[in-house]
């Protein structure tokens, strides 16, 4: 993990991560282990790392990632972090989703964000800073399926995205002992980069243009994030940030 600037311990944050890639292998080791060190790196600062509700349903499997600090996707769980008393909360967002989960690939920078507003109003609905996080290397870990937009397994996969609101990438890594084939991920590195907050001020009902305005704000910060960063993880000088 590469720190940019401090977080304040008695602010409370909402961090948009980027990419998901196909396991938001980057966002878990870094914000729900202590892999990375994330305790000493941000002292003072709590990491809630939101997934997919039904993700809860199963016993068990629930308690493991409560333990990790993982937190249910909606309005109400980031609500009870954010109102929280005396700061020092980070709530983290994979922004783009499982919609994003079907574009990551080796070499792949195309990030679901563009209609992506609803952690911006919860920003301001709570006057919390904005932290954009993006991670090289996250979509390199492993291979998928060609489905490539307008191909038959793309239709079946968004088909199964809007009707259970879950996706089905086919992706494929290494095995146990051979790196021919299997589904574990490849040998990689994983550099994920925080960036400077962006302040945020409280706004109890903030109107569409406020989200708008603030949501280009966070676009624009997170690509001049990517772009001065690129060059140190072996992105092409070239390569810029597609975002839809």
């Amino acid at each position: 993990m590469v720190k940019t600037a401090e977080l304040d311990p008695s602010q409370n944050y909402i961090a948009g991560f980027h990419p998901h890639g196909i396991l938001a292998t980057g966002a878990f080791t870094n914000l729900c282990t202590e892999g990375t060190g994330f305790s000493s790196v941000f002292p003072g600062i709590l990491s809630h790392l939101m997934m997919m509700h039904w993700c809860f349903w199963a016993p068990v499997f629930r308690d493991y990632i409560m333990c990790g600090g993982l937190v249910s996707s909606d309005k109400e769980s980031a609500a009870q972090i954010l109102s929280r008393k005396g700061g020092g909360n980070l709530l983290s967002i994979v922004v783009g989703g499982v919609q994003e989960a079907l574009n990551a690939r080796p070499g792949a920078y195309k990030l679901v964000l563009r209609n992506r507003k609803g952690f911006i109003r919860l920003a301001l609905t709570h006057g919390a800073d904005l932290v954009p996080i993006f991670s090289f290397g996250e979509n390199d870990i492993c291979n998928q399926v060609e489905n490539s937009p307008g191909s038959w397994l793309r239709w079946f996969q968004d088909r199964i995205q809007k009707s259970t609101r879950g996706s089905i990438p086919l992706f494929y890594g290494r095995g146990v002992f051979q790196y021919s084939f299997g589904l574990m991920p490849y040998r990689r590195p994983i550099t994920t980069v925080v960036g400077k907050t962006i302040e945020v001020q409280k706004t109890p009902h903030p109107s569409q243009e406020e989200v708008d305005r603030l949501h280009q704000r966070y676009m624009k910060e997170l690509e001049n994030l990517f772009e001065a960063h690129k060059l140190k993880y072996n992105v092409p000088r070239d390569q810029h940030l597609e975002i839809c």
